[in-house]
Order: C-alpha cells, then structure tokens, then sequence
C-alpha cells in the first residue's frame, strides 16, 4: 500500500522537526493532531483524593503541567509550603521550571535524567528517609508508585494532572495510510471517540512499551514500533518503512 498522508497524534513540533525532512524526501502529507490534552485538577478533585501536603518532606514531578498545578492547588487551599521543601524532578527542564514558583536552590532540588528510575537514583541513600508526595498524572500514576514501592521509600501519591480526551469527531481516520500514536492516552482517546473503529487498511505506529501494549489490550495491529537499535525515534521508523515502498 502505497503512502501518502500520515496521522501524528500530538501538536505539530517547533523548528527544527525532522518531518519536514520526511515530507520533501517522500512525497508524503504529515498531519498534526492531539488525541487528548492535559489539564490540572480542580480544588473538589483535588480534595476528594485526601492528602495532606504538609505530610510530606519531598515533593516528586514528572512534568511542568503538575508543577503548575500544585502551586495553584497550594494557594487555593491556602497552604504555605516550607522552606524545608524538598523537589525532586524527572528531568534538569522540570527542575529549572520551578523557578517560577521558588527561589531556585540545588541543596533542596534534584532532577533525574528523563525517567521515573531516574529520580530514584536522584534520591539514592542520602535523601531517602524523607516522605515523598508524588505528584502524578491520572496516567502515570501506577507506574510512578510501582517504581517507589519497589524501592521502599515512604510516600503517598495524588493525582495533580488529568488527561482529557479531544473532539475528533471532524477526523476521518481512513485518509491517513499511517496513525501514530505516542501514548496509551491516545488509544483510550481513540476508543471513546470513535467506539465502533475498525482498523482495516490502517497502519499503526507506536512509541514506547506501554502505548504497543495499550494496543493489543485494545486488539489493534502495531506494525511500526520505536524505539528500536535502528530507529531510536518515531520519524527514523517512519524513514526505515518509507524507504520499503
């Protein structure tokens, strides 16, 4: 089959995308569109879940959208968070961001390199006595309190970051000859909009473990995955399978 349009599932990327590249190098039509967005919690959500943030010594983030959200769940609430805080982030990008909110300071924030492992590591024998509120996403929240449990630290968990599915009901998903689909969120988007899909002639290309396993959960065919020794990133898979035609 021969292609020609090509289905991304998220906002089209800044300056310096490596699809523009795909595009003139193929001849093929990439779109861009989210299958769902992000949003923080309400006050009422946020208080249904029972946590007390000053039961905690040690904050954990793995995205800028649940920073935002528990300072704003913080000042609604009107709980002053201690000096004596502690922040340990996914990434040096998370880490950095906090500036908006605290005075920056590298005796009480600590980043990993990109993965919830990662903050265990950052954590490590020095800071594990500490009591951990994980500030999580509805999606990733047993992944982060799997990684945490198996590492025995104390700590507790709430949801800050909600994933809301998009209106697709515009799209017509039978033009593209190749949807890409980077989360398990996008497959659930994908069921509730569109309850009676048939994959047919579809192509799907996945990234990542949990978005090819939420696919077979889903009885959908992967036949693009990444990453992979030889294409480490969704558009090296996509340039591996073009040259095929």
């Amino acid at each position: 089959m021969k292609v020609t349009n090509i289905l991304i599932s998220q906002p089209e990327p800044a300056k310096g995308s490596p699809y523009p590249d795909i595009i003139n190098k193929y001849g093929v039509n990439i779109d861009f569109k989210p299958f769902f967005k992000v949003e923080g919690v309400t006050l009422r959500e946020f208080r249904a879940q029972k946590i007390n943030v000053l039961d905690y010594t040690a904050i954990v983030f793995s995205s800028r959208a649940a920073i935002d959200s528990f300072f704003k769940i913080c000042e609604e609430m009107r709980v002053v968070v201690p000096e004596t805080m502690k922040y340990f982030c996914q990434s040096e990008t998370i880490a950095l961001y906090l500036q908006k909110y605290i005075i920056y300071r590298k005796r009480k924030i600590f980043f990993g390199t990109g993965t919830i492992a990662s903050i265990v590591d950052a954590i490590g024998v020095k800071h594990k006595a500490e009591t951990f509120l994980i500030a999580c996403t509805d999606a990733l929240k047993p992944e982060v309190k799997k990684v945490f449990t198996k590492a025995k630290f104390k700590h507790g968990s709430a949801v800050f970051v909600k994933t809301v599915n998009c209106d697709l009901s515009a799209l017509d998903l039978h033009q593209y000859q190749i949807v890409v689909f980077y989360s398990p969120s996008d497959i659930r988007s994908l069921q509730e909009n569109f309850p009676d899909f048939a994959q047919k002639e579809i192509m799907f290309a996945t990234y990542g473990p949990t978005t090819a396993k939420a696919m077979k959960a889903a009885k959908l065919k992967t036949q693009i995955e990444a990453p992979t020794p030889e294409a480490p990133s969704i558009a090296a898979a996509l340039a591996l399978y073009l040259d095929k035609q």
